[in-house]
Formats: structure tokens, sequence, C-alpha cells
């Protein structure tokens, strides 16, 4: 529970390195309950996204190899409920469906990232390039400039082969820098006559804590207090050789643009009069948003996580710091290696001072930031554990980027919210709520100046979600996921997001409550739709577990009604029709 005083008074955070120059955005202003009517810049762009692990499926086909996670998530207590993404969306077979979708809701640009073991089945291009691969892309890619949507390509959203993971260790080794930069090249060279924006990187904060520390991501490893640096170190390297070949190779040519998506959570003071508290709500944002921009703006990473995790190293006995280093000659090469910055961002946290212990026992990344992580009980949790709905971080984190890093030009790259529930539901009025409150929360940090150019709802489609599999659900578009053909139906978030898009923002109060009335309303016959087909398919799959009552009906009760919708009835009359086969037996 949080001091009292916390939710009363309006929050301060003096950042001590960068907010002193802030002279258009109020940091004691409170503003978090108003909403701000009002338009978008002309040529704003507006877009969902997607990834190719989480939406391709066909995980083994027409030559693609092995990724990290389709090895990870085939091992045993891994994902919830042992699910793998090796059909998920099927987007793999349903380009033009997909194209569809986007197109129907007035989409400027589509994000979605290239499977490098599709095109690269051990991710060494001299080894092999996989043309059906190739094909695939140049058929989404294509599909989407017909219907004028612009593409927004990541190279990098997780899926590392395999073949280099088992080999080298992945991103624990040097060597990924250059297979990363034969594989952008390849990517440059075949598509880069259509695609004009690039992101390397899609949040290397979760492929570094989660892949390699904490060992809840793929590859899965535990290497408490080193693991992440070394991988983010190599990552970080890897953006810029990937940048400066674009640079030197293809930019004259193709004129486009590099940047990295890097995601961040706002971390806002406990106690506005506590400086410790001030200064640990910042180094939350430097060890999260810090630890990958500063390099890239300023050449090194945040003086903070230097002098934090060199003085833990000293005290833990080590010779040197935990957290790599850059030489002089690397950091003139890695400072200014971003064309627009892509910024993820989901929620907010607390933060307050906490002195961890500093043992070698205790080495993590964790520990090393000396803080601890709050939430306010009142802020909306429909969906993921971690995500509480609080818009107003949102401005706030927007500006920080504005004065940290010079203004750059901005590109909100994933920004939306999940659903955890066993019911199905389209009619997701919390979402639209969501979307409604970071929306207008990005439209003030333009009014404050911020240099945000356009905006990706996240996500397109309900998808494989990790290690949380099909528990959860960020989709705009509800996917069956026990369907053969993964049907796809609107949800009410559709219609609303479709409205601030057409309307180039929000142009006042009683037309933005009408969006909201409507997309409800739709909703429903969509609500209707979608359980009279999986009462369809519930009762085609008891038909089918008839025949064989005695085998399987245990695998009715957890595969087939938990995961989708609540179908109580459907189920008890399915108990009772076998109660009266066996007795009849």
């Amino acid at each position: 529970m949080l001091p009292r005083c916390s939710f009363t008074v309006c929050h301060v955070l003096v950042l001590v390195l960068c907010l002193s120059s802030a002279e258009d955005f109020d940091w004691t202003k409170n503003e978090h309950s108003t909403f701000y009517y009002g338009t978008f810049p002309a040529g704003f762009s507006w877009g969902a996204g997607s990834s190719a692990y989480q939406t391709e499926g066909a995980w083994d086909k027409d030559g693609k190899g092995l990724s990290i996670w389709d090895v990870f998530s085939h091992k045993k207590g891994k994902i919830q409920r042992n699910e793998t993404a090796d059909s998920s969306c099927e987007g793999y077979y349903k380009v033009k469906d997909d194209v569809s979708l986007i197109k129907e809701l007035k989409l400027n640009h589509y994000r979605f990232s290239i499977s490098w073991p599709r095109l690269i089945p051990t991710g060494i291009k001299t080894d092999h390039i996989n043309e059906k691969g190739m094909q695939y892309y140049d058929e989404l890619i294509n599909h989407l400039l017909e219907n004028k949507i612009t593409p927004v390509v990541t190279l990098y959203h997780w899926d590392l082969p395999q073949v280099l993971q088992e080999k080298y260790g992945g991103w624990q080794n040097i060597s990924m820098v250059n297979h990363f930069n034969e594989f952008a090249n390849l990517c440059f060279e075949r598509f880069g006559n259509r695609v004009k924006y690039w992101i390397t990187f899609n949040n290397p904060w979760s492929v570094a804590v989660e892949g390699y520390e904490t060992g809840e991501h793929a590859p899965g490893l535990r290497l408490r207090g080193t693991g992440a640096y070394r991988a983010a170190h190599h990552i970080i390297k890897a953006h810029a050789k990937v940048w400066h070949s674009y640079d030197t190779q293809w930019r004259r040519k193709q004129k486009g643009l590099v940047g990295i998506s890097l995601s961040g959570d706002w971390g806002e003071p406990v106690d506005i009069s506590n400086q410790k508290d001030i200064e640990a709500a910042e180094r939350y944002v430097q060890f999260y948003l810090g630890w990958f921009a500063t390099p890239i703006f300023h050449g090194d990473y945040p003086q903070v996580m230097k002098d934090f995790i060199g003085r833990k190293s000293v005290q833990q006995g080590l010779g040197m710091s935990r957290l790599p280093s850059f030489s002089p000659q690397e950091k003139s090469y890695i400072k200014g290696t971003c064309d627009f910055l892509g910024i993820g961002h989901f929620t907010t946290r607390y933060i307050t001072q906490k002195n961890n212990p500093s043992g070698r026992s205790s080495s993590s990344y964790f520990n090393d930031r000396d803080l601890a992580e709050l939430v306010d009980p009142r802020w909306p949790d429909p969906g993921s554990e971690w995500l509480y709905s609080v818009p107003w971080g949102f401005r706030r984190l927007l500006n920080f980027v504005k004065t940290q890093y010079g203004n750059p030009m901005v590109y909100v790259t994933e920004n939306g919210v999940s659903e955890k529930m066993l019911c199905t539901e389209l009619c997701d009025e919390w979402r639209i709520q969501y979307y409604k409150g970071y929306i207008n929360e990005m439209l003030k940090a333009i009014k404050d100046g911020v240099n945000v150019k356009g905006y990706t709802a996240w996500s397109l489609l309900d998808k494989f979600e990790w290690d949380e599999g099909y528990s959860e659900r960020f989709g705009l578009y509800y996917v069956d996921f026990r369907s053969r053909d993964k049907a796809r139906y609107p949800k009410a978030s559709v219609q609303f997001y479709k409205r601030i898009i057409s309307a180039n923002g929000f142009p006042n109060q009683r037309e933005v409550e009408i969006w909201r009335r409507r997309a409800v309303e739709m909703c429903s016959s969509s609500n209707q739709l979608l359980a009279a087909e999986e009462q369809r398919s519930t009762a085609a799959n008891i038909l089918r577990l008839i025949h064989d009552p005695l085998t399987s009906h245990m695998e009715m009760v957890t595969e087939i009604v938990v995961p989708t919708v609540c179908t109580l009835s459907i189920l008890l009359s399915a108990v009772f029709l076998m109660f009266l086969l066996r007795r009849r037996n």
C-alpha cells in the first residue's frame, strides 16, 4: 500500500540529469484527469503492429529453420498450458485476409517483423537462403503497398535462429553482430526498394533481461548479474553496425530510415519530498529505456548505471564492473545511429528507494537498481499482471525522451492493453478507454513539443503472447485459435480506433462519446455471431468425443472449452450425454 500523500498531491519529478532544461513542460502540474480535445498534425501516421513468431505459424514449413522460440516453447513447463506458436494466427497463409483488415481500419502503416530463420534457416547467410521465405515477405510487402499501406519492418523481434544459439551462445557472443548485419543487408538488398522504415530491434530490454537473466523467455538462460548486460552490449553494437551499413551502402539509393524500438515504463517517485525517491525514479527509467537510448544518442551508458553496477561489482569482490564498457572508438561509432526512435510503452510504476543486498550471491540486474516498484490498487488492470492503465505516465515518458535525447523524431511502435479471461468478449470497452486515454496523452505531448510522427496500436490480432501462451489477448481483432482457419472477429475497439484515425484526433466530447457508444453497440452482433460459431465448433468436438467417450473427456474439458468461451451449458450437456452413453453400454 502506498502512502496516502502519493495519490493526493501532484507528483513532481525533478529528474537530475535532464529535466532542468524542460522549459515547455511543467512537471509540477497535475493534469492526470483532464482530457484535451483537438487533432493531430497533418500527415500523422496511424498503424497497428504484429511480429513474425507471434502470428505467422507455419513454424516448420517451406524451408524455415528453427528459432530459439520454437525450441523454448516445445519444452514442457516453459509456456502456460504448454502452448506453442506452431500455428498461431496462421498469418503465413492469410496475407490478403489480414491486409484487408488493415485496409478496413484505414491504417496508414503496418508494422511487422521478418523471421530471421525463415530467410536464413541457420542464421548464417553463407549456409543457405530460403527463397520461399523471401517470396512470403515479398507478397506481404507488395500487397500492403498495393493498398496504400506503408510497411514498417522490424528485423529482430526475438526469434533468433536456434543454430546461432547452440553454436555461439546467441547474444552472449560478439559474433552475433556480424551475423545480424549480414541478415539485415540481405533484407535491405531484397526489400529495401519498397521498405523505407526499418527497425533493427524490438524491445531489446526483454531480449536481454528475460532471455539471459531471468530465463522467462527464450533461450531461457539465467546468467544473473552478467547475462543481460553482455547481451545488451552486443545488441547495441549490432544495431550500430546495421545503421552504418545502411548509411554507407543503401541510404543514397533507397532513401529509407533506420531506427530502433525501445520499451519503457514510466517511473514516478512515491514521495515527492524525498530526494532518494526522486533519484530512484530516474534510475528506474535510466536502467530501462536509458540503458539502450543513451549509448545510441550520447555514445555511452547512463552514468547512473555505470556508478551503481560498478560500485556493487567492487563490493562483490570483482576486479571490474559487470557492466561492459565501450572503447572511445565504439562510443563514436554508436553515437547518433538513429534516424528515428521507436517507443513502446504500456504502463507506469511508482518508485521508491530500496537498498538491495550487495553480496555476490545477490548479483542481478534488478538488485543493481536499488529501488522498489509499487502500483496504485485503483489503477485498472484488465489483463496482464504487469499492465496497469496509467495514461498520464505516457505523456511524461515522451517529454523525458524529448529533453534527454534532443527531441528526436519519435514513432510510437507499441501501445495497447490485454485482457485475460476465459469468456470470449468482443465488447472490449476497457480497451477503448485505454486507447482513448493513452492516445490523448500522446496528443498532449505533441502539444508540449514532442516530435511524435506516428502511432502503432498493439496489436492488430490476438496472438501468441510468449510465456503467457494464448491466455492473454492484445488484439483489436479476436482470433478463434480453435478454428481451423483461425477466424478473425472485430472487437469494439476496432470501430473506436477507426473513428480516431478518420478524425485524426478527438473533435469534441459529444462526438467521442457517440463513437464509444456505437462501437459497443456494433460489437453485440459480432458477439452473437462468434458465440454461434463457437457453439457449433464445441458441438462438433462433442460429437467427435461421443464416438470415443472414455478416452479423452478430460481433454475436452481442458483444451476445448476452458480456453475459449463460457459455454457451461454445453459442457454440462456433454457430461450428461456421456453419462447416459456409459449407462447404456
